[in-house]
């Protein structure tokens, strides 16, 4: 799939993009060795300019502003719930902890690549009490997927990001869904922000699907006990000092907000980018910068996404600092241009519509199979 967004750094030749997926007899193309060869030392050179210049140093500073900033928002919020009392504007109230808690979520997720502290341990332990104990979703399953997609990014059979879900991300998983899901699958990329107000709900159950699933898991009674607590102290004064229609309300716009704000920050990274044979060989360089895509903004950006606008760089440097990744960026850039290796870059809403159009794209395989391949082709999406 040719990433689309603003290439900054030129494309060597033809060869290094990758062909459009057909329809008809659904065939999806993927990526692979002979579309992106392999660079030797691509990451090596790298990464040592990177650790020379220091920009691997922890931020504890920064962290700590960061870390105080969510502490007054959810002040904020629990002051002007108790000001607001019986009164419909509680929603408004619902609506901004949902996107503190969001805020709170990519602090989570910084602590799980280990920027925010020295040691592997205390980082874990802090990522484990923002996730489980502030936002009320599952460390351990967030972080053993999350692992798995950095390692493996939009690789079919390898990153859990793009496997199948209600929505489809590669044409042969549209191609099988059912009568009922091929509803939604036609019109993905229109309903694809809409379903995300569902997503914060989706998050807390697969977190506590996880945690009660079979086999050993670390820390399962540590997170469940700090999940419990989150829900006690949340739930028990909405519901207690709000109406229960209002209380319910005060839930679900919390939990849309939550699910639209996260998903809208990791969705512009990856959707619509090259998509990875299972067998491909890529160097390590190659493969993090062709499936990543950044969003421009500079520092509002940075604040608005948790430092994910920064994807390319976050992907090669996971435990860099959000601080550093826009230095970083420059340092890439060069490298990109040196192999002729496309660097991609976009604004935040051209990304939302690369997002649309493409899973509308993939979304067209689970079409009528009577249906004409020719008029699916040219029907208007």
């Amino acid at each position: 799939m040719r990433p689309r967004g603003r290439i900054i750094a030129p494309v060597a030749s033809a060869a290094t993009v990758a062909p459009e997926a057909v329809l008809g007899p659904v065939r999806q193309t993927y990526a692979g060795t002979d579309t992106f060869p392999p660079i030797a030392r691509a990451y090596t050179d790298v990464a040592q300019v990177v650790r020379e210049t220091g920009l691997l140093r922890r931020t504890r500073l920064f962290y700590g502003a960061v870390g105080l900033a969510i502490l007054l928002g959810i002040g904020g919020v629990i002051t002007g719930f108790i000001l607001l009392g019986d009164s419909w504007f509680q929603l408004l109230m619902a609506a901004a902890l949902g996107i503190v808690l969001t805020q709170a979520s990519f602090l989570a997720h910084e602590a799980a690549h280990k920027q925010i502290l020295e040691g592997g341990r205390s980082n874990d332990r802090l990522g484990r009490i923002i996730a489980a104990g502030v936002v009320g979703i599952s460390y351990s399953w967030w972080n053993a997927k999350h692992n798995r997609h950095h390692a493996n990014p939009n690789r079919v059979g390898k990153d859990p990001d793009i496997e199948i879900d209600t929505i489809s991300f590669i044409e042969t998983d549209a191609a099988s869904a059912g009568r009922f899901r091929a509803l939604i699958t036609r019109k993905q990329g229109w309903l694809f922000f809409p379903l995300l107000t569902l997503e914060g709900l989706n998050l807390h159950y697969l977190g506590l699907k996880h945690l009660f699933s079979r086999g050993e898991l670390k820390d399962r009674y540590l997170e469940l006990g700090l999940i419990a607590l989150h829900f006690a102290l949340y739930l028990t004064p909405v519901f207690l000092l709000l109406p229960l229609g209002m209380a319910f309300a005060f839930v679900g716009v919390q939990l849309a907000v939550f699910g639209v704000y996260m998903g809208a920050s990791f969705a512009p990274n990856h959707k619509g980018m090259p998509i990875i044979a299972p067998d491909a060989k890529l160097d390590f360089f190659s493969k993090q910068v062709r499936t990543s895509r950044n969003i421009r903004g500079g520092w509002w950006a940075t604040w608005l996404m948790g430092g994910l606008n920064y994807q390319v760089e976050h992907h090669l440097f996971p435990s860099m600092p959000r601080p550093h990744l826009a230095k970083a960026r420059q340092i890439v850039i060069d490298q990109c241009r040196h192999l002729g290796v496309p660097y991609t870059e976009t604004s935040l809403w051209e990304s939302y519509g690369i997002v649309i159009a493409y899973l509308n794209r993939v979304g067209l395989a689970a079409r009528d199979p009577f249906d004409c391949h020719l008029v699916a082709r040219f029907r208007p999406s």
